[in-house]
């Protein structure tokens, strides 16, 4: 760029000051402007989150519960399940949340999934617990006391080895006691057939000899 006021025998480069400076003016406006729009951007995002989380306060939620029944983990283990597109969520691998209606893959995610916030958000709870009262205190001391002086009985090894023989002697015992009574009953059964064997045996033979009867016929 040939520059005003340089000869033409000077070889050496030269810059328009001016120019550049106009450059630089320019990009510092175009910075300027890029900020304050995201600046405005950000005070939009600000206050769509206000508005949201006074919707969210508008709405009345219950306090956090304890669950009433027991997390089913373990039905599924080791079992193979064919899954095809027409296979419903519920149905498919993994661990399915039926209020979020979402699919988690191990049983880790899924016990964290359900006591996050959003699925208790979906539950209608929120994650603040109720605050217990000077009763509900006393009642809880009083029972973990009772639970404290319950007897429980200890065993150690050998009275657990004593027992376990008693029981085995005492099943050793029914058993003989069956084993008499079918061997008496079979006796006393083939006992009777041999009584019925030997009166049979006896009619034949005097039938044979000839003395039907001790009584006299009639001519």
């Amino acid at each position: 760029m040939s520059v005003p006021g340089v000869r033409c025998d000077d070889h050496r480069r030269r810059w328009d000051l001016r120019e550049y400076e106009k450059k630089a003016s320019d990009r510092i406006e175009n910075l300027r402007s890029v900020k304050k729009k995201s600046t405005e951007d950000e005070e939009s995002g600000d206050e769509a989150e206000i508005e949201r989380k006074a919707v969210e306060k508008k709405i009345a939620r219950t306090l956090l519960q304890a669950r009433e029944f027991k997390v089913d983990l373990e039905s599924r283990l080791g079992k193979s399940v064919i899954v095809t597109k027409a296979t419903a969520p519920s149905d498919a691998g993994g661990y399915y949340c039926n209020v979020c209606d979402c699919i988690v893959k191990d049983s880790i995610n899924f016990l964290d999934h359900i006591n996050g916030k959003k699925h208790q958000r979906n539950m209608g709870m929120s994650m603040r617990v109720e605050r217990s009262n000077v009763d509900q205190v006393r009642k809880r001391i009083e029972m973990n006391k009772a639970k404290q002086n319950q007897v429980v009985k200890e065993y150690n090894f050998e009275e657990r080895l004593k027992e376990a023989k008693e029981e085995e002697e005492k099943i050793r015992a029914q058993r003989r006691d069956k084993k008499k009574e079918s061997k008496k009953r079979k006796l006393e059964e083939y006992q009777s057939l041999q009584d019925d064997d030997d009166a049979g045996n006896e009619d034949a033979m005097a039938a044979v000899m000839g003395f039907s009867g001790f009584g006299g016929s009639k001519k």
